[in-house]
């Protein structure tokens, strides 16, 4: 029998590729329960080697962290690629050379890098947590990162507010502790400038309320760990508390002089810019008790591993809401959808791409939001909309996704300036340039926006640049001049690159 339950067991890992730490943990999914096998941990330190002035990382960084990667590769062997998966935050996002650390990345470990923005990482820490932490169905959850801070509430499993602050226990150790020093003045100045981050989510947040206060992640692990060896037992962090351990800390002449039981060597150069952003929240936001959750963005990513293709839920509530917000004619813009699905899944295996696979879903939803542009103007349609996509908060997303989506907004219409697309790491630029080809005649069919729809339409592709559009009826364009013309410019364009489209 135990042999049966094996065979139905499921291997997945999640990696977190964090500002200060990577961290992997390896589970097993049996029937619903997801049982957790092995945690990994390495202090990288990506965020040191991220110059503030021009957003590169040094080679020294980059270094320390394919070196980690190297050594959970060992740990991965054997893995599917659908089991494995990876999630990059603040450094990452910062870093103008990101895309040279996910090209060398890929060659030690060969799987896929998503670089998720704040509020989609501060959305999978609430998943995390509140997936381990289940007693109390109002939760406000925090997470002070190396570089940035996540402050979620959120009723059982769903989050409800969700706010990702630039402030972090690396880059706040660089601003206020750069000299080392463990003052009161270099207390109060990351206190202050900690209070200014997130004075505008007090008053929302206070008035939304919470049953508990839980933090996730190695800050506050951290602060737990020395409480407890402060003679605080129970390990609950209070004000007073925290006020208490700023005073001890503040006995210590440098940093490196600290010593304090449950401290780590590794933690020590960033724990007193921790603590001064953590005192900053609790007294900010009145909180009474904090407690401690094992439960962060990796356990996250490991709950939405079932449904890590789909998310369906998530993402359908992000595009009803930017449809809803630019005023989005949805009617039309799933026309547009359906025969851009049906065009895919008749040159599938011509142009290598799923039916039913990653690309399949987002050039779905970018039919769905391709005019989400429109509500500025439609002059430059294209280019609003592919603005808007990139850089409006989009959870279920990551950062590649939206890039996707506003890849295919921004080449939907007119010249295809194919020159100024941008490079992508988790899918190659061939198969985006199909999508953008599907999405285009999805659209100039759908021109009119006559609610009748079209007769069935056939997608042949003759050869890699020679597409062709056939039609039972042979006289379906003629009925049609507006459209006959509209595709007679759209073939214009093609050819401009060397494409062909007959008809």
């Amino acid at each position: 029998m135990n042999e049966k339950i094996d065979l139905q067991r499921r291997r997945v890992a999640a990696i977190d590729l964090g500002s200060n730490s990577f961290h992997m943990v390896v589970a097993h999914i049996v029937g619903e329960d997801l049982q957790i096998v092995s945690r990994h941990k390495q202090r990288v330190r990506l965020a040191s080697g991220l110059n503030p002035k021009d957003k590169l990382l040094n080679e020294e960084s980059i270094v320390r962290g394919l070196e980690c990667l190297t050594m959970f590769a060992e740990r991965l062997q054997g893995f599917k690629p659908e089991n494995v998966r990876i999630a990059a935050t603040h450094t990452l996002r910062q870093a103008r050379n990101a895309n040279i650390f996910m090209r060398r990345a890929r060659e030690v470990l060969p799987f896929p890098i998503e670089i998720i923005s704040g509020v989609e990482e501060a959305r999978l820490i609430y998943a995390g947590v509140a997936h381990t932490q289940p007693e109390s169905k109002s939760k406000l959850v925090i997470d002070i990162g190396g570089g940035s801070t996540e402050m979620i509430i959120g009723q059982e499993f769903e989050p409800e507010l969700v706010n990702s602050t630039l402030m972090g226990c690396v880059s706040f150790t660089n601003q206020f502790f750069a000299n080392g020093k463990l003052s009161k003045g270099n207390f109060a100045h990351a206190s202050i400038a900690s209070q200014q981050r997130f004075e505008s989510l007090v008053k929302p947040y206070r008035k939304k309320g919470w049953e508990a206060a839980i933090g996730s992640s190695g800050t506050i692990k951290a602060i737990r760990e020395v409480l407890i060896g402060l003679g605080f037992e129970d390990g609950v962090i209070t004000q007073k508390r925290l006020v208490k351990l700023i005073d001890t800390l503040c006995a210590f002449d440098s940093i490196d002089d600290i010593d304090l039981q449950g401290l780590t060597i590794e933690r020590k150069p960033v724990f007193a810019a921790g603590v001064a952003i953590l005192e900053s929240i609790v007294t900010g936001l009145g909180i009474k008790e904090l407690h401690f959750s094992d439960g962060a963005l990796r356990e996250g990513l490991l709950y939405e591993m079932e449904e890590r293709f789909e998310r369906s839920d998530i993402r359908m509530r992000t595009t009803e809401y930017l449809a809803r917000k630019h005023i989005v004619d949805l009617n039309h813009a799933d026309r547009v959808r359906k025969q851009a699905i049906s065009f895919l899944k008749q040159v599938s295996s011509e142009t290598g791409i799923k039916k039913s696979g990653e690309l399949a879903s987002l050039l779905g939803w970018g039919a769905l939001l391709h005019e989400v542009g429109l509500s500025i103007s439609y002059q430059g349609l294209h280019r609003h909309s592919s603005y808007i996509l990139q850089h409006t908060t989009m959870p279920g997303f990551n950062q590649e996704q939206q890039l996707v989506l506003a890849t295919l907004a921004r080449f939907q219409r007119k010249s295809l300036k194919l020159q100024e697309m941008q490079e992508f790491n988790l899918f190659k630029k061939k198969q985006i340039i199909q999508l953008i080809r599907i999405l285009r005649l999805a659209i100039v069919l759908n021109g009119q926006r006559n609610e009748e729809g079209l007769p069935e339409l056939t997608l042949n592709i003759k050869n890699d640049d020679h597409w062709k559009i056939e039609c039972e009826d042979i006289d379906w364009l003629e009925n049609n001049k507006l459209l006959q013309a509209d595709l007679k410019t759209e073939s214009d364009f093609w050819q401009k690159v060397d494409w062909k489209i007959s008809f």
